[in-house]
């Protein structure tokens, strides 16, 4: 860190949100014009030097974060800013004792037996998940998966609170895969049809574990993509580039997961029209101008034989996001997320650290008030690590068309805080997660731009696939 950054720093007062002065109309403009320069990755803007001028110790704070963000991509100086309000600080569910202690007890099968039982559902599947050789012959634990397998309902596009619907015979099938193969064979065919997707996504790593090419084959063609992206995986590793002509057809599907795994599966194919397909594909995905589709796009590349540096992203819109500056000065935002009654109901609010990521902050913002979260769903549920969502496509590969910046700080991921989904530096993509632990390894690589400041008790209990009714902002009175 340069000698002058760090006597400004020591310089400065208290954090900014605790300074009340209203700042006049052309300093608030300063402050947007600084955002923007940080934004676009410009530390030559005049706006940072003046902002490094500026008599107000908040805008030369922004000045010199938006510095160092520009200058250092992974911001190692940030200990050295003002320190921010610390997140929330909530106690963890007694639950979550008891799914750490099964990674150690997975030979356990009396302790296997016992959690197959447990009061929460989180503790009942990770103990389906974890049934090995050790416990095969165990009837007890046989019989119950058996009985979840067998309650699966033909409808299962609900669930009560504390409750689940496809959950328990999802994970039940893919553990007799492993364990009971003829249970699980019988019962494949009727999960392989069924009309929740997520069932057929198990189904499909069921199949893999029973090595069942003739239903990956079926599987591959699934209407949903993230069933076809389950089977592709699958039958890449189960019979390689036999199954080629399937995979050149999968080029053509509508989700980015499906093609990335198709273009996967195809890359160092003998077929000599594979690389002509991947290459058409290639140019399709271009032309959507989607930046979160990179993958599928950079796998396409290399189906096709091309390095990842002939990727086409899509040109970077800078714009100022409204409230962009009332959060960076920091404001208190909140919004409310509540979930479909269809996935058990109730609500959660968080507040947006705009004093931490204004710009990202100020961009949830904006696509919560266009209803873009509405309906999307929790797709990626790990019990002691995070939940994440908000994918149009409920997968990681598919996300918000303009990627936003990374705006690390000094709010650390702790339980309860909200951090940005991203798949490398400065590639986030309007996908949430929330840290149910402590993640601190997380920090040198998420932002954090929001917190639960209620209902956590909710966010524990969210399971695969629970949806958001919506996410709307908080009006002042209703706080």
């Amino acid at each position: 860190m340069r000698p002058f950054f760090l006597a400004a720093l020591l310089a400065l007062p208290a954090p900014m949100a605790a300074q009340a002065t209203a700042l006049a109309a052309p300093d608030s403009a300063l402050i947007g014009r600084i955002l923007l320069a940080e934004d676009r990755r410009d530390s030559l803007d005049e706006g940072i030097v003046m902002g490094l001028r500026h008599g107000d110790a908040r805008v030369r704070t922004l000045a010199l974060r938006a510095r160092a963000r520009i200058r250092d991509p992974k911001f190692a100086g940030r200990d050295s800013l003002p320190l921010l309000p610390t997140p929330t600080v909530w106690p963890e569910a007694a639950w979550r004792l008891r799914f750490r202690a099964l990674t150690g007890q997975r030979n356990d099968c009396e302790a296997i037996r016992l959690a197959l039982t447990d009061s929460a559902w989180a503790v009942r599947l990770r103990a389906a998940d974890l049934v090995g050789a050790p416990c095969d012959h165990d009837a007890v634990i046989l019989a119950t998966l058996r009985s979840w397998l067998d309650a699966l309902p033909l409808d299962a596009s609900r669930r009560v609170s504390g409750g689940v619907s496809w959950h328990a015979g999802a994970h039940a099938l893919v553990a007799l895969a492993r364990v009971r193969s003829p249970d699980a064979g019988a019962r494949l065919s009727a999960l392989a049809t069924h009309r929740q997707w997520q069932v057929r996504a198990y189904a499909a790593r069921a199949a893999s574990a029973l090595a069942d090419t003739q239903r990956l084959r079926t599987l591959a063609r699934d209407p949903d993509d993230n069933v076809k992206e389950a089977a592709i995986d699958a039958l890449t590793k189960l019979s390689g580039h036999t199954e080629d002509e399937l995979y050149l057809g999968a080029l053509a599907a509508d989700g980015a997961q499906a093609v990335r795994a198709a273009a996967l599966a195809l890359k160092g194919s003998p077929r000599a029209d594979a690389q002509t397909a991947a290459n058409a594909a290639f140019d399709r995905w271009v032309a959507r101008t989607n930046a979160s589709a990179r993958d599928a796009r950079v796998a396409l590349l290399e189906a096709a034989g091309r390095p990842a540096s002939d990727d086409k992203p899509p040109a970077r819109r800078v714009e100022l996001p409204p409230r962009a500056v009332a959060l960076a000065l920091g404001a208190d935002i909140r919004l409310r997320v509540t979930l479909s009654p269809a996935s058990g109901g109730g609500s959660f609010v968080v507040r947006l650290r705009g004093d931490a990521a204004p710009m990202m902050a100020a961009r949830i913002l904006a696509l919560v008030r266009a209803g873009y979260y509405d309906g999307l769903t929790w797709h990626r549920v790990e019990p002691d690590f995070v939940i994440q969502g908000g994918s149009p496509g409920a997968t990681e590969y598919v996300g918000y068309a303009q990627f936003f910046r990374d705006e690390l700080g000094t709010v650390p991921h702790t339980r309860g805080t909200v951090g940005m989904s991203t798949r490398g530096h400065d590639t986030g993509d309007a996908q949430w997660f929330v840290n149910l632990r402590d993640n601190r390894r997380l920090d040198s690589d998420y932002t954090v731009f929001a917190e639960v400041t209620d209902g956590m008790g909710v966010v524990d209990g969210i399971l695969e696939g629970d949806a958001m009714a919506s996410v709307v902002e908080i009006p002042p009175r209703r706080r």
